[in-house]
């Protein structure tokens, strides 16, 4: 289970960074990792999109500190 929450924090952390970057120097192709950023947030926070990519980022890291707590 410790392992199955690694790994959703691990890719909200790469999704977050990823759709940063996208954000702010567009990348050409549209991938997994950025369809938080393409289709999600200008649809729900239209003009914050930069910010919850950021807080997805975040996200990510908070849970993978989390877990590695959990392990001891």
């Amino acid at each position: 289970m410790r392992k199955i929450v690694e790994t959703v924090g691990f890719v909200l952390l790469v999704m977050g960074v990823s759709g940063t970057i996208d954000h702010l120097a567009v990348q050409p192709v549209l991938g997994f990792l950025n369809v938080l950023n393409r289709l999600v947030f200008p649809q729900v926070v239209p003009g914050y999109e930069l910010y919850a990519n950021l807080a997805v980022a975040v996200l990510g890291l908070a849970v993978l500190v989390a877990a590695e707590r959990t392990r001891t």
